[in-house]
């Protein structure tokens, strides 16, 4: 069997990159499905569900690849912090989010589209935000402008400075990529990564 195209089901920038870290070489495919809440559906289940629904929409266009779908839910007290779009959305998250806990369930789904097997994850951190001042909120969102990020901050940036603690198996899942899970999945798949 001749090696497998590798697909990103996604056009995230953020994801792009973490994937960069253990593959040079792979193509990112939209795959351009609506992303409904259906009701009563635990945050993780979401999670779980849209990544795979991102995998199985850009895999049943191919035939000799690998896909990954990936999808992150963010639930404050288990309400869905969506990506906010406007400050002031993301001025009323990071308020609500202060002093609180903040769960982020990343769902991954690798299908291989040679052989129809697939294989998914779940990934929960935790973050712990400290009590925030309006006056540090805004700073922060004038600094970074995390208006695309599902609970308006990037713990890769200045983000990290909202947060008391994250409590998390892999530090790649907040961004939108468990990468550790994520390279079990691949080398389960036949892939080898260094």
């Amino acid at each position: 069997m001749s090696p497998p195209r590798i697909v990103l089901a996604s056009t995230s920038r953020y994801r792009a990159g973490l994937l960069r870290r253990v593959l040079d070489d792979f193509e990112q495919i939209a795959p351009d499905v609506d992303e409904p809440e259906l009701p009563g559906e635990p945050p993780a289940d979401r999670a779980g569900r849209l990544a795979a629904h991102k995998a199985e929409a850009v895999a049943s266009r191919l035939h000799d690849a690998l896909v990954i779908g990936s999808d992150q839910v963010a639930a404050l007290r288990n309400a869905v912090l969506h990506k906010p779009g406007k400050v002031e959305q993301s001025r009323e998250q990071l308020r609500a989010s202060s002093g609180n806990i903040v769960d982020f369930y990343t769902g991954i789904c690798v299908i291989d589209t040679r052989t129809g097997r697939r294989e998914s994850a779940l990934d929960h951190t935790r973050v712990m935000f400290r009590k925030l001042a309006d006056a540090e909120i805004n700073r922060y969102l004038a600094r970074e402008n995390p208006l695309d990020c599902a609970g308006s901050f990037k713990s890769e940036g200045a983000g990290i400075a909202l947060f008391e603690r994250i409590e998390s198996v892999d530090p790649t899942a907040l961004i939108g990529l468990p990468m550790i899970a994520l390279s079990r999945l691949l080398r389960n798949a036949g892939l080898a990564l260094p």
